[in-house]
């Protein structure tokens, strides 16, 4: 794929992730939540170019420091997930404000990245940006599906979720 295929695929993933981060969904620990990931590092690792020829040693750092940030925001993404569980046992998540911040954050991160490698003239592929999505997404489904199986108490509210009267007693807040 070129680097404008990669850039968009990294675009329409991050918003139908993001999208999807603010409405309440059920946790499955039994489907593939690595599958995603996987497929989005096979298609940023199967372009060559990854590293710059001409500076291996800087675009390898700019590389692993992408990876980093890629792991903690994705982490952070994770722990600042709401998760609760109806009492019928389904496990449910939603992202918070500070989900929000996590993201802002790990994104100007990745800016900042960027401009460095461009400052020293390091040719950075959208291929770093696509793994590095790749390893948020891995390490928050990871973190979540973990998270979902932890045990907690049933909510027992007899009330739909987003009803604002009063926070359901086993929701954990973050």
């Amino acid at each position: 794929m070129s680097g404008l295929v990669d850039a968009l695929v990294v675009v329409v993933v991050a918003v139908l992730v993001l999208a999807r981060q603010f409405r309440a969904t059920p946790i499955d620990g039994e489907r593939r939540w690595w599958l995603l990931p996987a497929i989005l590092a096979v298609v940023a690792l199967r372009e060559p170019g990854i590293l710059d020829d001409r500076h291996h040693t800087a675009s390898a750092l700019l590389l692993g420091a992408e990876l980093l940030v890629g792991v903690a925001t994705g982490a952070g993404w994770a722990w600042t997930t709401r998760i609760w569980s109806e009492p019928d046992g389904t496990v449910w998540s939603k992202g918070s404000t500070a989900s929000v911040a996590v993201w802002v954050v790990g994104i100007g991160l990745r800016a900042g990245l960027f401009a460095l490698g461009a400052a020293g003239g390091v040719h950075q592929d959208s291929s770093v940006l696509l793994l590095g999505l790749a390893g948020t997404l891995l390490v928050r489904a990871g973190i979540l599906a973990w998270r979902g199986r932890l045990p907690r108490p049933a909510v027992n509210s007899g009330r739909a979720y987003g009803d604002s009267t009063l926070a359901p007693a086993g929701k954990e807040r973050v």
